[in-house]
């Protein structure tokens, strides 16, 4: 038996691949097949099973296409209505995979099909729970993507996960392998281990949710509380997962497109298209394409685009780093972004070579924002981090403006103004200042390093960082 988990930083996702005896499954698979064939293939396996734990929010699976190319059947837990053919199991049902088993458990409560795989081994001994959003490491699934006005409640999910926990997870063996759906980073939960993987007894231990004493009103209440609202992706991620989508070899042959300058600027104005510029920050801020948006490709690239281009079906034209196209599309297509129809033929340096108007973000060094910056003076200092990590620390002075929230937000703000941005790092701020830039806001100033830097140059002023250590 051989179980590997793959895991995509990007979006904090795992799935997994499971052989025996020539056999295999796979668990959650990203919408790029690749590596699941080439893992199959050198171990001589064929693919049976493409098993989903539920309808995914933040991502879309691979599932039909490795279904289609190997002729695996999709499996989804009891209740799932699929527009398409699969499988529908019914609870404890059994599926044999070689020489292993994998039992389906009905774990309702993150979503209503959700679905958790017990894999037992050789010799029918319980080795791993396979638990997508059910069950994370230090967390659990939230109950509030699912909910249907007049129908169902986040509350009554969470109840329902309550008894899923209870009921079918925690009666099993402290030595089962838990292997979750996502790690740190991810929306799905809020406050799970940078661990990917550990053992069911420590989660009994020390996962809040799973406390032994803990009454239905107790977990309801925890659950639901401090949970912010999900990124506007995450329905439309879950519908295409539930009623299909085109091939990812579609969606590749009209986005890996090489075009010259005067071809994109034509796309640019008869599609209607965004540019998003998908090189390093420190890049983009020395000079890009006038209206372009900076979402760099090295960071959380697939999250940043679904939390910020509302229409999945957007045209989208992008600017990259030679060589890297394909992965641009296959990452767009991750979250739902199946209309890139181009890329800038030889990047960015043909925009200049061919002498077309550029623009550029100003920065100022933490040193120099910390040299001539006072909390009490009437300067605009934004910071674009989250607001349960602005509550935590900040810069005095600043104002939370949230990145996540930037166009719902953007009337807050006044053209006339100059505003200097900071983020924890970098990268979120060169975002807004981008988008800022792009919607017409000239007197935008980027603090590169953001409040790691910051705090660094001002140790010796109390009056410049705000920590609160309670929330």
């Amino acid at each position: 038996m051989k179980v590997e988990q793959i895991y995509t930083g990007c979006l904090a996702e795992a799935a997994y691949y499971i052989e025996s005896n020539g056999e295999a499954a796979i668990i959650d698979p990203l919408r790029e097949i690749e590596p699941y064939l080439e893992r199959a293939k050198a171990d001589g396996a064929q693919i049976k099973y493409v098993l989903e734990t539920h309808f995914h929010a933040d991502f879309v699976s691979g599932h039909l296409d490795l279904a289609k190319k190997t002729g695996a059947a999709i499996v989804f837990g009891p209740t799932a209505k699929p527009n398409f053919d699969a499988y529908v199991a019914k609870d404890n049902e059994v599926l044999q995979v070689g020489k292993v088993t994998i039992t389906v458990l009905h774990t309702p409560g993150h979503t209503m099909e959700s679905a958790t795989f017990l894999l037992r081994d050789e010799n029918g001994k319980d080795y791993a729970i396979f638990t997508g959003d059910t069950l994370f490491l230090g967390d659990v699934g939230r109950p509030d993507l699912a909910i249907k006005q007049g129908e169902i409640t986040r509350e009554d999910l969470a109840g329902f996960l309550f008894d899923s926990l209870r009921n079918k997870i925690m009666p099993l063996a402290d030595e089962v392998i838990v292997y979750p759906g996502h790690g740190s980073g991810s929306a799905c939960g809020k406050k799970m281990s940078k661990d990917t993987w550990g053992y069911l007894g420590d989660q009994k231990m020390f996962n809040y949710a799973l406390r032994a004493n803990m009454t239905r009103e107790e977990f309801v209440k925890e659950v639901t509380t401090g949970l912010v609202e999900p990124p506007q992706y995450f329905p439309k991620n879950a519908m295409m997962n539930k009623m299909g989508y085109e091939s990812i070899d579609v969606v590749r042959e009209r986005g890996v497109q090489s075009l010259s300058v005067r071809a994109f600027k034509a796309a640019w104005e008869e599609e209607g298209a965004i540019v998003i510029d998908t090189r390093p920050q420190t890049e983009f801020v020395k000079g890009f394409i006038p209206g372009a948006i900076f979402i760099g490709i090295d960071s959380s690239f697939a999250p940043w685009v679904g939390a910020l281009i509302t229409d999945l079906k957007q045209p989208i034209l992008f600017v990259a780093e030679a060589g890297r196209e394909l992965e641009i599309v296959d990452r767009l297509a991750r979250v739902g972004y199946d209309n890139p129809i181009g890329y800038l033929e030889g990047g960015f340096e043909s925009w200049k070579t061919t002498g077309e108007e550029i623009d550029t973000v100003e920065e100022n060094t933490a040193e120099q924002f910390a040299a001539f910056y006072q909390p009490e003076h009437q300067i605009k200092l934004l910071d674009v981090r989250k607001a349960s990590e602005y509550s935590a620390e900040h810069i005095k002075g600043a104002s939370n403006f949230p990145l996540d929230f930037i166009n719902r937000n953007m009337n807050q703000l006044d053209r006339n103004q100059t505003y200097y941005l900071y983020c924890a790092s970098g990268y979120r701020s060169v975002i807004a200042a981008s988008i800022l830039k792009s919607r017409g806001f000239g007197e935008v100033v980027n603090i590169p390093g953001g409040l790691k830097a910051l705090s660094e140059t001002a140790l010796q002023r109390t009056d410049f960082v705000e920590q609160v250590t309670e929330l």
